[in-house]
């Protein structure tokens, strides 16, 4: 979808806001578009918006819940939140997914 991927765009560049804006097109025209969700929590992720990042990671999760770079992503959230014990259950759920990208990352024990 264009909104996905302009969101990208935006994230890459460094625009957050303009990158929320076009994640929140893609979900109004997608509205159980999980990978929407997971790029918009990842940006409030980086924007210090751990709650919203939390929320949205979850959703993604939800809608798919073997999408284990979703879990990876909220447990980063729950760790810079100082929720440890959450960040490692999510940690660990991704690994056990399987998903290769997450694999090469780790089990987030380095970063806790």
């Amino acid at each position: 979808m264009i909104y996905l991927n302009l969101g990208n765009v935006y994230d890459d560049k460094g625009e957050h806001d303009k990158a929320i804006e076009n994640y929140t097109k893609a979900i109004f025209w997608e509205p159980n578009y999980a990978k929407a969700y997971c790029n918009r929590g990842c940006v409030y992720s980086r924007m210090v918006k751990y709650d919203e990042a939390i929320l949205d990671l979850t959703r993604a999760i939800l809608l798919t819940p073997s999408f284990a770079i979703a879990y990876y992503n909220r447990g980063i959230a729950y760790k810079k939140k100082g929720e440890n014990e959450k960040a490692m259950l999510d940690f660990k759920k991704s690994c056990q997914l399987g998903d290769e990208d997450v694999e090469k990352f780790g089990d987030g024990s380095d970063i806790i």
